[in-house]
């Protein structure tokens, strides 16, 4: 694809801002995308810069789009944007599409008479995701967008009906994920308690937390770090929803287990502390070995808790970013514990919960994204 010149328009007062579409970093096969009508303009009275385009890609259902900021008349393009809205990183071929630049509280009292925007577009199918800084934490793990088949097929071993119908999801964004359930330090540090019926060792998950404790937790390390300076503006701790969940845990696998179909359940062992090796206690978290996206204990040790309202079926289909339900009356379960069986440790095994409930056998991870799912 060649460049294509967009249009010009007035940018933080004083500046001209003329947008590019450039040729993808990586050319997929087949036909490659490309950016169209590509406008720029600041909207009036604000520091807000507005990015519209059409984008064509013939042959890909998805492509990502990564805006880029120039201050030198595009000599380099290295200007700090993160306060970004709308139709970037994955974004589904289509006319109309809008990105929105806070450039405020990105580059607050600077101003250019030479400033350019483009538009890098890369086949999904070839892109690489990045994560867009530093984990601001350890044990961050960042988990590419992408699809995955969630639930199980009918003739999964062990499944149950609540696992389907089988849904194809779309994850248009990224997310870090906790490698690991919260630590009963790490909640303690946060809450300031430790509700946990298994103690004695504070690095084994904290567990006995309702829903609603675990979003409490999740707005107060997001409180602590956004004061500390250590979060971009707009990223919070969350919980996953349920895609989101199945999703890292499968870390690309369609398999009963992210380590296989394990029939008899005879390397699960490897993987999660569940009945048959726990001794029938919690254990410290990352002992036994990872998924191939570097996510601890997804089999066992704790289940976790979902930001989901809880529904006994899958939607079916294909959808993007799903949330579950508006409402219902518990919230979703995902992942083994210490005391479950083989069938219950399963990527796609899934249960419903009281969100007041408090359970030994319950903890939670954090996700790190932009807003609330």
């Amino acid at each position: 694809m060649n460049p294509r010149s967009g249009g010009c328009a007035s940018w933080l007062a004083l500046a001209v801002v003329c947008g590019l579409g450039v040729p993808p970093r990586t050319q997929a096969q087949g036909v490659p995308p490309r950016v169209e009508n590509l406008s720029v303009s600041q909207i009036p009275g604000t520091f807000l810069v507005e990015i519209r385009y059409d984008l064509v890609d013939p042959d890909s259902d998805y492509v990502r789009v990564t805006p880029e900021f120039s201050a030198d008349g595009g000599a380099t393009y290295n200007l700090p944007a993160r306060d970004l809205t709308g139709d970037f990183v994955v974004v589904t071929p289509g006319r109309g599409k809008v990105i929105t630049w806070n450039a405020w509280n990105d580059w607050a009292n600077q101003f250019t008479t030479r400033g350019r925007v483009r538009l890098i577009v890369d086949d999904t199918k070839n892109a690489v995701f990045p994560p867009p800084f530093p984990a601001p934490l350890t044990g961050l793990v960042w988990i590419p967008p992408g699809t995955f088949t969630m639930g199980s097929p009918s003739d999964e071993v062990d499944r149950y009906p609540n696992e389907g119908p089988q849904t194809q999801v779309y994850l248009s964004r990224g997310f870090f994920m906790g490698n690991a359930a919260v630590t009963q330090a790490e909640y303690q540090e946060v809450v300031g308690s430790n509700p946990s019926s298994f103690q004695g060792n504070v690095t084994r998950p904290v567990e006995t937390v309702s829903w609603n404790d675990a979003v409490y937790y999740c707005e107060r390390l997001t409180s602590r770090e956004r004061m500390a300076g250590r979060l971009p503006v707009g990223w919070v701790y969350r919980l996953p929803t349920e895609a989101e969940w199945e999703y890292a845990c499968r870390a690309g696998t369609t398999t009963r287990f992210s380590h296989g179909v394990d029939l008899g359940y005879a390397l699960l062992g490897n993987y999660a502390w569940f009945v048959s090796n726990s001794l029938n206690t919690t254990h410290p978290v990352r002992t036994r070995a990872p998924n191939a996206w570097g996510l601890y204990d997804m089999h066992g040790n704790v289940r976790g808790w979902c930001a989901d309202w809880w529904s006994d079926q899958l939607p079916g289909g294909s959808v993007t970013d799903p949330k579950g339900p508006i409402t219902g009356w518990s919230r979703v379960l995902r992942g083994g514990s210490w005391d479950l069986g083989g069938r219950f440790c399963r990527s796609a095994y899934r249960i419903g919960y009281d969100s007041n409930g408090r359970d030994h056998r319950v903890g939670f991870r954090v996700v790190l994204a932009p807003g609330q799912p």
